[in-house]
């Protein structure tokens, strides 16, 4: 079976905050990916709204047809969103206001009581409630114990190992092998504990397909490099390559 794709359609929304213009939208956007293929539509409501915006929220809980997944910190503020908007899953993640992009997992050991209290509050609304971390055994171990649903495995360090060259010989193929025996698992651990388990953050068409060979994982949250290639062959097209990218369940390099 085949994992889900999730389509993040922030960037979108960064091209049309570049000019605070109406255009493009993300609604079209989330459309135009539905239409494609997609199985869901990924948005991260930051605390700085530098590209989607509460509005955008609601207009898309209205429109989108499959699965709605919301990424957003562990905060009063974004609960009480969460819990007015009430989309199909709210994924918590860690956020700091200074970054260019999400850096990595949310620490779930360390704030447990807080995680714990996010996850109780978005379960009794009736909300899938993921969690995005690093792929440890010790965030793992804590997703369980806080009663998430899923968790996502951040690709990040795996997607960085894959860029240019350096991950076709060598220490660089030694180290993308690694950082994929760690994500394989990582998933395997907490499918174990009987969490659903998503993966994404930086992955490409290039190298999403070794990720999409572990069993465990069942579902993707892709954007950047979407969105990217859309712009050169256009975001239906684009959609419908990462679909493919990822049936393909093989090392792209």
């Amino acid at each position: 079976m085949c994992a889900r794709l999730n389509v993040n359609i922030d960037h979108v929304a960064t091209v049309r905050q570049a000019r605070r213009a109406p255009e493009p939208g993300v609604v079209a956007a989330a459309v135009a990916c539905e239409h494609a293929g997609a199985d869901g539509i990924t948005i991260h409501l930051r605390g700085d709204r530098r590209h989607i915006q509460d509005e955008d929220l609601h207009l898309l809980r209205r429109m989108v047809m499959t699965y709605l997944n919301v990424e957003m910190a562990a905060t009063e503020e974004m609960m009480k969103i969460a819990l007015d908007a009430k989309p199909d899953c709210v994924t918590l993640v860690a956020e700091n206001p200074n970054e260019i992009t999400t850096e990595g997992g949310l620490d779930v050991r360390t704030n447990l009581s807080l995680v714990r209290a996010a996850v109780h509050r978005l379960r009794e609304a009736g909300i899938t409630t993921s969690l995005f971390i690093d792929p440890d055994v010790h965030q793992i171990e804590s997703a369980h114990t806080v009663g998430a649903h899923q968790v996502e495995l951040c690709t990040a360090v795996y997607a960085e190992a894959t860029l240019g060259a350096r991950g076709f010989h060598g220490e660089g193929a030694a180290h993308v092998a690694q950082e994929l025996k760690r994500l394989r698992e990582a998933a395997i651990l907490a499918s174990q504990y009987g969490l659903r388990v998503a993966a994404g953050h930086g992955l490409t068409y290039r190298n999403v397909g070794a990720v999409s060979a572990i069993e465990e994982i069942t579902e993707f949250n892709i954007g950047h490099n979407i969105v990217a290639r859309s712009i050169f062959v256009g975001l239906e097209q684009a959609v419908r390559e990462m679909k493919e990218a990822i049936e393909k369940s093989s090392f792209q390099f």
